[in-house]
């Protein structure tokens, strides 16, 4: 049986899309695993995969401003490239495929040489984490034509155009049971809203801040990031979550409009 170890971490963005991809991968034969944090939302999302495998790994989020965290990153992440060689050399696994966030730095670089490495970007501009690892890799695929176009000749080499993988299930949601997990009627259009796992200050505040023309129109449904919910506003019309799972396909099933602030929120 071919074996493929997969990573991707820190938001939902960074899983979902690997999970769109795995009963594919189960049904072609292949033996799936994941690498990624312990504590981290991958995990979470991962252990409700029937037939995978996963394995903790320690790594050091890459931040870009200052911090006292920052000093103890490059150690985890050495850490985490040690833990990882060894999963490589267990598994000896086909391929490592790859869907960003920090915690898939140490596995890539471990995977660098010993079998196929593919990496994949959601974004129109790649991440840090995406850039670090897309020097170990050697295949890149992106959601985005103009992200071949803008990057450098040697990058652009290994991309390839892909668009990002959506889970079936997306497309097979109940409106009504949509619209009671929302707690609306059906009255108004449904207007859904939604920054990612983590959320998005910018768009949080601009909805917050036009929710008397939006009700007016629509019934908004925010799906605002961990932590996020602003229990002071109470309001017809208006239904907070911090992040929506199993009831996400049924919530579309009954929206017209989304607002994202890209692709991997709903992927």
């Amino acid at each position: 049986m071919r074996k493929i170890l997969m990573t991707g971490g820190g938001s939902a963005g960074h899983v979902t899309p690997n999970i769109a991809l795995i009963e594919g991968l189960k049904a072609k034969g292949f033996e799936v695993h994941y690498a990624g944090l312990a504590d981290g939302i991958e995990h979470r999302l991962i252990e409700k995969v029937e037939g995978v495998t996963f394995h903790a790994i320690e790594s050091g989020k890459l931040r870009r401003y200052l911090s006292l965290k920052n000093l103890a990153s490059p150690f985890k992440v050495l850490k985490g490239v040690n833990q990882s060689r060894k999963l490589v050399k267990e598994l000896a696994p086909d391929v490592v495929f790859s869907k960003g966030g920090f915690v898939s730095v140490p596995v890539v670089m471990a995977a660098a040489g010993k079998c196929p490495v593919v990496c994949h970007e959601s974004d129109y501009t790649p991440g840090l984490a995406n850039r670090i690892a897309a020097k170990y890799a050697d295949t890149v695929c992106v959601t985005f034509e103009d992200t071949i176009r803008l990057a450098n000749k040697n990058q652009a080499k290994k991309m390839v155009h892909t668009g990002t993988p959506i889970r079936a299930e997306l497309y097979r949601g109940d409106r009504a049971k949509g619209l009671a997990a929302m707690g609306f009627e059906g009255d108004k259009p449904v207007l859904m809203v939604m920054g990612g796992s983590l959320g998005a200050a910018a768009i949080n505040d601009g909805v917050r801040g036009a929710l008397d023309e939006l009700t007016a129109k629509y019934n908004v449904v925010h799906l605002c990031g961990r932590g996020k919910v602003d229990e002071s506003i109470a309001r017809k019309g208006y239904k907070q979550f911090e992040y929506v799972g199993e009831e996400l396909p049924d919530m579309l099933a009954a929206t017209e409009v989304v607002i994202s602030r890209d692709r991997k929120s709903v992927v």
